[in-house]
């Protein structure tokens, strides 16, 4: 199944912080006492900066929501897109996830030093749950000597 490729149109942020975005949204609202989640607050987004935390940090957090929401949505800007590209990778080549949909845009950040609008590369990457997700997250990881233990009982 491939995935659905979509361009956005660019859009202006009032404040940067730097080369991505911060760690994780946790989902709680905006702050405005609606208790409402605006559309770029999701509780499935991983905002990935490739300064503030490992990559398997990342990896792992993917993993758990896609445990709690059945997908995850994984985002960032400018240099960290390269960091969701492969925390996407290693959860597709272990089985773990599916491509569902893929967005790219330029976004509008105020520069704070020059003060003036740069525009920034966005990515946004949505992965569902693989068929095989569950009993892959339930085996348990085995050494190198125990796999190979047992594809010797499995062949007498």
């Amino acid at each position: 199944m491939g995935a659905e490729v979509e361009s956005v149109a660019p859009a202006v942020l009032e404040k940067s912080n730097g080369d991505g975005h911060a760690a994780a949204e946790n989902g709680k609202g905006n702050g405005n006492g609606n208790g409402k989640i605006p559309s770029d607050q999701k509780k499935n987004r991983i905002q990935v900066s490739n300064t503030k935390k490992p990559l398997f940090f990342y990896v792992n957090l993917a993993k758990r929501y896609m445990q709690q929401h059945q997908e995850v949505e994984l985002s960032a800007l400018g240099m960290a897109i390269a960091t969701v590209v492969t925390i996407a990778e290693i959860l597709k080549n272990n089985g773990l996830a599916t491509e569902k949909k893929i967005l790219t845009s330029s976004v509008g950040m105020k520069d704070e030093n020059k003060g003036r609008t740069i525009q920034k590369a966005k990515i946004e990457i949505v992965l569902e749950k693989s068929e095989k997700f569950d009993s892959l997250m339930v085996t348990p990881a085995r050494s190198p000597e125990a796999a190979a233990e047992e594809k010797n009982e499995l062949e007498k």
